[in-house]
């Protein structure tokens, strides 16, 4: 197991905190020597996916698909064209360090912001772009404005790590058994085949106007999209699939909100423990619950 395959960005809301739970209440099947097709439509940061492909050498094939194009762009960057990318980030990783303070590393951050938002950029340059941003920017937040603009701050993080040659080459070569897919989420369904495990960790519905950071794509996500997904997933349910879905709990803030547990109210409900990552309050951090839905 190669320490080196994990995300190479951070996305906010990343699952590696819960990949104990997660791996607890996989299908029984996974963990045995059968093969099987793994499929995680939001993949996001990739924190299981990466997870799934360094532990369970069963997976016969993964697919990953996202609604967000820069993305899976930077996806199927990282799969087949690292070396260039490797150069790109050397050379924005020793520009962001040849400034000496912090107000000349915001000006520099602001002035890739804006030429990553022209949209006229080559993929190598984009994906690079789009992971110095995601390690620069506030937290691992990606969110964009109606006009599909990226409008994330400046995050005044010390010395983050740009380039992280490692780690590129790694993910490079565990990505050569996954299909990478710019698309909704419906889009996974025709990938699958006998013995296939889904994994959703779409955006999850915010607990208070505060937390709303769903804004990952110029459309959004909202209750509309949380019931057309929870469709999906009794459409795999009914072809014989086998799938886990994670989301905020919102009995954290009102415990008579019974919407995810009306709406999934036919599948396995499981509550469990998760750190609350962001939040403008700082006394507001802390350990919340978490919900995981699954079919089996």
């Amino acid at each position: 197991m190669n320490k080196n395959i994990k995300p190479f960005i951070k996305f906010v809301g990343g699952k590696k905190q819960l990949i104990p739970e997660i791996n607890n209440n996989i299908p029984d099947y996974i963990k045995s020597d059968e093969e099987f097709t793994y499929i995680e439509p939001f993949v996001g940061g990739g924190a299981i996916l990466f997870y799934m492909l360094k532990t369970y050498k069963n997976i016969k094939k993964a697919v990953i698909i996202d609604i967000n194009e820069d993305l899976i762009k930077t996806y199927n960057i990282v799969k087949n064209n690292p070396i260039k990318l490797c150069n790109a980030l050397s050379e924005m990783n020793n520009e962001y360090y040849s400034m000496i303070d912090d107000e000349s590393k915001k000006s520099y951050f602001l002035r890739e912001r804006e030429r990553f938002n022209q949209r006229n950029l080559s993929d190598v340059e984009n994906a690079a772009k789009f992971i110095f941003l995601n390690k620069t920017g506030f937290n691992g937040l990606y969110r964009v404005n109606s006009k599909n603009k990226f409008n994330v701050p400046f995050g005044r993080i010390i010395n983050p790590k740009i380039f992280d040659l490692q780690t590129i080459i790694e993910t490079n070569k565990v990505l050569q058994k996954v299909e990478i897919i710019n698309g909704d989420f419906e889009k996974s369904f025709k990938f699958a085949n006998k013995n296939s495990f889904f994994y959703f960790d779409p955006p999850y519905k915010p607990l208070n106007k505060t937390s709303s950071f769903t804004k990952y794509n110029s459309n959004g996500f909202d209750d509309v999209e949380q019931v057309r997904l929870k469709n999906f997933c009794d459409k795999i349910d009914d072809c014989g699939f086998d799938f886990l879905l994670s989301n905020s709990d919102l009995k954290n803030i009102d415990e008579d909100n019974n919407f995810f547990d009306e709406l999934y109210k036919e599948y396995k409900i499981i509550r469990v423990s998760a750190k609350r990552s962001i939040n403008s309050n700082g006394n507001k951090r802390g350990n919340i619950s978490e919900l995981l839905i699954k079919n089996y």
